[in-house]
């Protein structure tokens, strides 16, 4: 009966065994069925996810972090492991670094010596390093040769190391403080003006310039390293800057994104022959003073006297694609109110608010207002950002230290973030070596710039050490909710104590000496934090992030000083009649003469006008920070027009040109301009700042343009 009674059970089991494979079978038949049909028939359109970057807000700041972020976690792609941190730092990637740093070098470098207006080129940068390297290994495959596959780290290793590089042509004080030593500056602001004292000047070197920027620039790379877990992970910093280069590289490094690469690839080589050769044309028709068609009358003569024409510079019409439409037509505005109106109604006063006899270039003539007026711009806007980003960082640190306590433990992170997380925290950097390296190099400083500046104390340089961790930490923050870097305004502090601090025989150099002391250290502060951010964002370890940075600024010491010095053995650099003005030497040498002197340094019924426009600078921040954003949007950056002020009109109007060419494009086909913009304009200024190599070997070699193309009146 068991036996039965089990062989019966057995006999069930196998029977509902059998139904229900039958029915299995039957369904997945039916599946099968139904897919064939599903797939003769046609389907719903489907829709790709295309992360486009966001067009860089020079100078006006950039919102809209967490969309950007959220971009790159999509474009982030296929999952995996990234390479360990030494495979991401390959000699390729050195090699490809030091080119786009070297070419970046000079194309600042040409931005810093005639109107001191640079903008983001860090996107542009990570384009230019994809061309590169991807370039590099098609051409191995061509060639049969097996090449490493380069990945997202990689190319954000590469980008890091090449801005790094170019930074110091940025920030190392060539157009500013640095120049504003020489002798040609000191003559210019005049050597009778009080403070000006005589001697108080150096001209440049190479050996002494490059020894600075060793000293000063490394101890920005250290100060906050150990609390890059806080600013990236605990307290979620958007830095929209590096946020938006990890969605252009994430979108690089997929396959709908290496089908846009090959288009922005395209768009890049075409436009860069173009303004390569453009340049190369212009040059025959230059032999001369006011000549060619830098100085084309395209308005005609009597506005060209005034500045006011299309130099046809490819490099500013790029620059204009890149930075914002408010930006340009804050210069071009500053331009009109400068070029337009005051400067022809103060000249007209020749003889009652200055002497007749004075030439205009000098500093208690027409030279001194356009100065001056334009440094109180400059104070009026930094000052009001100064404080508004620290007000906003005490704020946010304190909005965000209540929310921790009181929600602590309830959100929980997202599992895309715990990896990005887990590869930012994995290669740790021991904080031992960042105090013990900020110490020796805090050693080493205050005994190298001591000795570089006999102006300079000891003393200054410790102090300036010890204050700039916090520093670096409030610029750092700010830059990381506004991504505006505050390194200047720090920088232009010190500059009025330290001159003030001084004294009159030795305030201006110690003053400009310590503007560049603190500007370094606090702007790579924040820099390496916009690098840390890219870094998270793609996956790349934070190790290889850092010895990227120091190399890349090792590169950029060295290559800084040397095409500077191309520049000013081949050029007339610092003359505010010609092309080459560096208008920011002076003004940052006539700031520090202010600190030593105070207003007795200004001209007749300058302070009045100073005090007027230091006003409208801070009026102007403020209407467009209270009025609602769809009017506070059009109020013009007062930074933007103090620069015509000094330099003059034609690039502004070259800016504007660029930004009429990408509104133009966004009407035509906007996803298109969103996509070829970044590529267009880094194509224009590469092609125009790579011209300045043979330029400059020609001019030291003594060969002139054959012809000078120029326009005279008739009258």
């Amino acid at each position: 009966d068991v036996l039965f009674s089990s062989l019966s059970h057995l006999q069930f089991r196998l029977a509902r065994c059998s139904c229900l494979f039958s029915w299995s079978k039957s369904k997945r038949e039916s599946r099968l069925i139904q897919e064939r049909r599903r797939k003769r028939q046609p389907g719903p359109p489907r829709l790709e996810l295309v992360v486009a970057h966001p067009r860089e807000e020079e100078m006006a700041g950039l919102d809209g972090g967490g969309d950007a972020e959220e971009g790159a976690t999509h474009a982030r792609g296929g999952g995996g492991a990234p390479p360990p941190w030494r495979e991401q730092l390959t000699a390729r990637g050195l090699v490809a670094s030091l080119a786009v740093g070297a070419m970046y070098s000079v194309i600042v470098m040409k931005l810093n010596l005639t109107t001191g207006l640079v903008p983001t080129l860090n996107v542009s940068a990570a384009l230019i390093a994809f061309v590169v390297l991807r370039g590099w290994t098609q051409a191995l495959a061509r060639l049969g040769f097996a090449a490493r596959p380069f990945t997202r780290q990689e190319n954000t290793v590469v980008q890091t190391c090449a801005v790094a590089c170019y930074s110091i042509a940025v920030g190392g004080g060539f157009g500013s403080y640095l120049l504003g030593l020489n002798k040609r500056t000191y003559e210019m602001a005049g050597e009778d003006t009080e403070g000006n004292v005589p001697g108080s000047y150096k001209e440049p070197g190479i050996a002494w310039m490059t020894g600075f920027l060793l000293a000063v620039s490394f101890v920005g790379l250290l100060a906050l390293v150990p609390l890059r877990k806080v600013m990236i992970i605990d307290y979620k910093l958007t830095y929209p800057s590096g946020t938006a280069t990890a969605v252009l590289i994430n979108g690089f490094h997929t396959p709908h994104g290496d089908a846009m690469a090959k288009q922005q690839v395209n768009g890049f080589t075409k436009y860069f022959a173009m303004s390569f050769f453009w340049s190369f044309f212009q040059w025959f028709y230059s032999g001369g003073d006011n000549c060619g068609f830098s100085q084309f009358p395209t308005f005609g003569l009597k506005a060209w006297q005034q500045t006011f024409f299309f130099d046809f510079s490819l490099t500013y019409v790029g620059a204009g694609m890149i930075c914002s439409h408010l930006v340009n037509l804050s210069l071009l505005l500053g331009a009109i109110l400068s070029w337009g109106v005051m400067w022809p109604l103060i000249s007209d006063l020749k003889g009652d608010w200055y002497s007749a006899d004075i030439p205009e270039s000098s500093m208690k003539s027409l030279q001194g207002y356009k100065a001056f007026i334009c440094v109180a711009l400059i104070l009026g806007d930094g000052l009001y950002n100064f404080v508004k980003i620290v007000a906003l960082t005490i704020k946010n640190l304190f909005d965000s230290s209540k929310l921790k306590n009181a929600k602590k433990g309830e959100d929980m992170p997202v599992l895309d973030e715990l990896h990005r997380n887990e590869v930012f925290t994995t290669d740790n950097i021991p904080s031992w070596l960042a105090f013990s390296g900020y110490l020796g190099l805090t050693f080493i400083a205050v005994i190298a710039i001591p000795m570089m500046f006999h102006e300079m104390k000891w003393y200054y340089v410790v102090i300036a050490y010890l204050l700039a961790p916090a520093l670096g930490f409030c610029n750092a923050y700010g830059a990381g909710l506004t991504d505006i870097n505050m390194a200047y305004n720090y920088g232009k502090i010190a500059l009025f104590i330290l001159a003030a601090w001084a004294g009159k025989d030795s305030g201006v150099v110690a003053g400009l000496v310590g503007c560049g002391l603190v500007k370094s250290l606090v702007s790579i502060s924040a820099d390496l934090m916009h690098d840390f951010k890219t870094g998270h964002l793609t996956l790349t370890s934070p190790r290889s992030m850092i010895i990227a940075q120091a190399i890349g600024t090792v590169m950029g010491c060295v290559i800084s000083p040397l095409t500077f010095f191309l520049f000013y053995s081949a050029f007339d650099i610092g003359n505010p009649e010609g092309y080459w003005k560096a208008p920011y030497a002076l003004v940052y040498r006539n700031m520090a003469i202010l600190g030593v002197e105070g207003f007795s340094a200004l001209p007749q019924h300058c302070l009045q006008l100073c005090y007027g426009f230091f006003g409208f600078a801070v009026a102007a921040n403020l209407t467009r920070d209270l009025c609602p954003p769809k009017y506070g949007r059009w109020v013009p950056l007062p930074m933007a027009m103090g620069v015509p002020f000094l330099v003059g009109a034609s690039f502004a109007i070259d800016m504007c040109i660029g930004s009429l060419i990408v509104f133009t494009w966004h009407i035509i086909d906007k996803s298109k301009a969103a996509l070829m913009v970044p590529a267009v304009a880094s194509g224009l200024i590469c092609g125009d700042g790579l011209w300045i190599f043979p330029a400059s070997l020609l001019a030291l070699a003594k060969i002139s343009p054959p012809m000078c193309m120029a326009f005279r009146s008739t009258n």
